[in-house]
């Protein structure tokens, strides 16, 4: 069985421990405890893992943000991926930090990496899991909070929901994703 883990986030050492960059944190997180490295290829960066007997590919869209939609269609195409067998990994200013949430389908919320996967998939029907970041920016502000790094705080406790959002990559694509739901939903 394959799978396509699509971490989002933006390129550039100067989003790398951006709130928005928190697919790509996740996908780093569970290519370093495979000992997996990423390589650059067409629209991403790519590394292989495996795990229970399944192939996780994972991707890091080079495409930025508001265009990872072609880069998550190109890799289903190209891997002869289903869609069911794709996780889109992704920042949400709608939970708080460090609430995890994995869900089958749903709207994108305004987020431009989501929109860009539902123009280039033809709709929202796909698995996702959103990383909880906060609301906490003045209104009108959104843009650079998501842009700026993690508070001192959250830093402290990234490593714990890291593993968390490893763990929960690995259940959705070993045991599926209503029993990885709910086991570690918050």
């Amino acid at each position: 069985m394959k799978y396509l883990i699509a971490g989002l986030g933006n390129i550039g050492a100067e989003y790398e421990l951006t709130r928005h960059n928190a697919g790509f944190l996740v996908l780093d997180q569970l290519a370093d405890q495979h000992k997996a490295d990423f390589t650059t290829e067409r629209l991403a960066a790519h590394a292989e893992i495996k795990h229970k007997g399944r192939t996780l590919h994972l991707i890091k869209p080079t495409t930025f943000m508001n265009l990872s939609g072609k880069s998550v269609a190109y890799w289903l195409q190209e891997l002869k991926i289903p869609k069911q067998n794709l996780l889109v990994v992704v920042d949400e200013i709608a939970l708080p930090f460090g609430s995890l949430r994995l869900r089958p389908k749903g709207s994108s919320a305004g987020h431009n990496g989501l929109k860009s996967i539902e123009e280039s998939l033809q709709g929202q029907d796909y698995p996702r899991l959103r990383f909880g970041v906060g609301d906490h920016f003045p209104k009108g502000r959104q843009v650079e909070y998501v842009l700026s790094n993690f508070s001192k705080e959250e830093f402290k406790l990234l490593p714990d929901v890291m593993i968390k959002a490893t763990q929960m990559v690995l259940g959705f694509c070993t045991v599926g994703i209503e029993k990885t739901m709910s086991e570690f939903n918050d």
